[in-house]
């Protein structure tokens, strides 16, 4: 098992199932160890450099030289060697231990957490990485707190009371035991409900049927919600902003009732209207997809890849992608008679 952090700065002896070893190679790792023992770990990145162009095949010094640029800080070169540990040899798991330690060490603490996963993966019960994957996870989730009340604290500087109160719910749903989170919550979510209402007090009958849609949406009252969009859009103007965003939300209703068909319809209403809304765009491929209409459902998945990742949003846009590696299965299939 590893122990961290003393187990990053040891460095690692050939065992006997790896392949057998260049003896030149060899001999200067046994010099880089004796020079690392005595911390002179620029000398002995010298030496396991020269075992690394000897015979490249041996994970072990890219280990060790790993750990010596780790005793110099130097995490890049550190990563870089762990990385390349991983690569000769993916069962060692002090390779994912030297790669994932580096890039915390540079703040990388989502590649950090990828690296162990895949550590797990090759071992999942190793304690030390499973110790060293929880630490990494909570600290993303406190730097995603942290950014999250940033970006709360620079909509309140520009006045933008609903902005920031999402935000820190966003924040509160990641770091729910940080009292002082809670208390600015507190605070701001006061200054939203007064605001909200000011704002609904001005809305026009026909706007709060939408807003009133909302509200039973967010508490899972599908139908109810359906009834209040349906109202909306019969008595706003065609077409509408107001009108658009009523049929896209009655199509997320719909596609949560399992109403493919209704959802395709108010969706191609919506694109008739915006072409390259994209909500509308993936709502309505992955019903195209859920009836069985696949290549209607690629064209959807292909536009919105086409319109780029800055446009069509990076979450979007990841499952487009992953919508279109599968559609373009299924449609080869059928096209080969074997679906």
């Amino acid at each position: 098992l590893l122990h961290h952090p003393s187990e990053y700065f040891r460095v690692v002896r050939t065992s006997q199932k790896d392949t057998m070893p260049n003896a030149a190679a060899e001999a200067k790792k046994a010099e880089g160890n004796a020079r690392f023992k005595a911390k002179d770990y620029r000398g002995a990145i010298e030496f396991y450099t020269q075992a690394i162009e000897l015979d490249p095949t041996q994970h072990a010094y890219y280990s060790n030289r790993s750990a010596c640029y780790a005793g110099l800080d130097q995490w890049e070169q550190a990563a870089e060697d762990g990385a390349s540990c991983i690569r000769v040899n993916k069962s060692f798991i002090k390779g994912y231990f030297r790669l994932a330690t580096a890039q915390e060490k540079m703040d990388q603490l989502r590649g950090a957490g990828e690296t162990l996963t895949m550590g797990l993966a090759v071992e999942p019960r190793n304690k030390d990485l499973l110790s060293m994957k929880a630490r990494i996870d909570d600290g993303i989730r406190r730097q995603k707190s942290s950014t999250l009340q940033a970006a709360a604290e620079k909509a309140l500087a520009a006045g933008d009371v609903a902005t920031a109160f999402k935000s820190l719910e966003q924040a509160r749903a990641v770091d729910s035991g940080n009292d002082a989170l809670q208390a600015k919550f507190e605070k701001v979510s006061r200054q939203y409900e007064a605001a909200e209402k000011s704002r609904r007090s001005n809305l026009s009958p026909v706007e709060q049927m939408k807003e009133q849609g909302d509200d039973k949406y967010k508490a899972g009252m599908f139908e109810e919600a359906i009834q209040l969009y349906s109202q909306c859009i019969d008595h706003s103007s065609v077409p509408s902003a107001l009108q658009v965003k009523a049929l896209n939300n009655r199509a997320a209703c719909y596609k949560q009732l399992s109403n493919f068909d209704a959802t395709i319809s108010d969706c191609t209403a919506v694109l008739e209207a915006e072409p390259e809304n994209v909500k509308a765009l993936v709502r309505r491929a992955q019903a195209f997809e859920a009836v069985e209409r696949y290549k209607l459902a690629l064209q959807d998945v292909k536009y919105v890849m086409s319109l780029g990742i800055n446009v069509a949003g990076q979450a979007n846009y990841k499952l487009c992608s992953q919508m279109q590696g599968r559609l373009s299965v299924v449609i080869e299939k059928m096209k080969a008679g074997k679906f």
